[in-house]
């Protein structure tokens, strides 16, 4: 267990079992911020091990009670990183306090079914980041539970999860569970006081935008003696659409995210085009490397939106820019024209903010609940991946609707095989 022993795992353990637990407990005993809030991690990934570290700089009274993940190695990566720090990375992190650690080897998970048991150890508040396919149903079994969540994104890679989750929104809201979402534009200051004024109509009346990630590649995890194809894909999550719903819902969501909240909703329709020119080698899944559609919106706006990962190729990355009859923003923090303006405050973290406004909204009574738009933005990712795949032009209601996509298999076993990974055809694969 690293350089942190099973003695000290347990007896912060012990110290911390009295710990109440947040959500049964009225808002009133947290106002001085010092009762404890269990967190558990399903999906311990880079992503998911950040996701933890800024819940922990959002407030002191966060503990981690548990992890789960499907695979030990994974695991066990994320708990050094958390007891021994990152001294060596590009981003240094120092060492968790040991008296917010509290994840003995009972509360530590492994396998496809970690998931259950971190929600049942007696958390608070899980955090989701494993791949995308598994959002849905993980997010479901936490709301069932009475356990609050957050999210990292997108929330579903198919119509039939995204479904899910507005439902799932819906029990979280009688239940009164939070639901955020890892879209952090939405939480961080520059961006928020940006679409303010343009909300306010300091550019005008919106006419047009452009909304890029154009990205370098991304890991490969090469394959080892002994994995199925089922671990061999799980692992290389990124590459397979029905386990991370390609690179548009999984990385452009953000940006498509910002684009829905300046136009206050999902568009109504889609055309959109791609395909693979840099990651043509079977490793790479069946996902597109670059993919280019336009948006339109109800009141007739049409939205370029591209992304692309392809190393050597130039970058444009979490970049939006709006045009109106009266000027422009250029997101996330500056407007020209007559009403031209620069945010020039000091910007908090995103990423911590988001757990800050979740932690908040939980103390005082008042839980956030992100599901509904959410599935709203991987939905719009959804629809330009399925018009760039089919080559057609899709309503988004139609989609919502009358779609029967379901990339979900009945069950998921390592020793099963995972679904058929057939690369898109524009003008051939079907619209479902």
């Amino acid at each position: 267990m690293s350089s942190f022993t099973r003695r000290q795992f347990l007896g912060t353990a012990a110290a911390l079992s009295a710990a109440p637990l947040l959500s049964k407990l009225p808002a009133a005993a947290f106002a001085s911020g010092s009762d404890r809030l269990k967190v558990g991690l399903i999906g311990s990934g880079g992503r998911g091990v950040s996701a933890m570290r800024n819940c922990l700089d959002a407030d002191p009274s966060v503990i981690v009670w548990a992890i789960g993940d499907a695979f030990a190695d994974r695991l066990e990566s994320a708990r050094d990183n958390l007891v021994n720090g990152t001294p060596k990375s590009r981003r240094p992190r120092p060492p968790v306090a040991p008296e917010r650690l509290a994840i003995p080897p009972e509360r530590q998970f492994v396998g496809l079914d970690a998931y259950k048991k971190v929600i049942n150890s007696g958390v608070d508040l899980v955090i989701l980041a494993t791949p995308p396919q598994f959002r849905p149903e993980h997010m479901e079994a936490a709301i069932n539970a009475g356990v609050h969540v957050f999210a990292e994104k997108p929330v579903a890679v198919d119509v039939a999860g995204v479904r899910r989750v507005i439902s799932v929104g819906e029990l979280a809201k009688q239940k009164r569970l939070a639901i955020v979402a890892g879209t952090q534009f939405r939480y961080s200051d520059h961006y928020i006081e940006t679409m303010r004024r343009v909300h306010d109509g300091d550019i005008g009346e919106l006419v047009g935008g452009q909304f890029y990630y154009l990205t370098n590649g991304l890991w490969h995890h090469a394959r080892k003696p002994g994995w199925t194809d089922m671990e061999y894909q799980i692992r290389n999550w990124l590459y397979y659409t029905w386990l991370s719903g390609d690179h548009i819902v999984e990385q452009h969501i953000h940006n498509l995210d910002v684009m829905n909240w300046a136009f206050g909703g999902p568009p109504i329709k889609a055309l959109g085009m791609g395909g693979r020119q840099s990651r043509t080698d079977p490793k790479y899944g069946n996902i597109f490397d670059h993919f280019a559609v336009e948006y339109e919106y109800a009141n007739g706006v049409r939205v370029q939106s591209m992304c692309r990962q392809a190393p050597g190729a130039s970058t444009r990355s979490n970049n939006e820019r709006l045009v109106g009859t009266k000027g422009t923003a250029r997101l996330p923090a500056a407007i020209t024209g007559p009403k031209a303006w620069k945010f020039t405050d000091d910007t908090p973290n995103g990423l911590v903010a988001e757990h800050v406004a979740l932690i908040k909204g939980i103390r005082n009574g008042n839980p956030l609940n992100d599901a509904k738009r959410v599935a709203e933005s991987t939905l719009t990712a959804i629809l330009g991946r399925n018009s760039a795949y089919t080559g057609r032009e899709i309503n988004y209601a139609w989609l919502l609707n009358a779609s029967k996509e379901n990339l979900t298999p009945e069950t998921c076993r390592f020793d099963m095989a995972p679904p058929k990974s057939e690369i898109a055809i524009p003008g051939v694969t079907p619209l479902v």
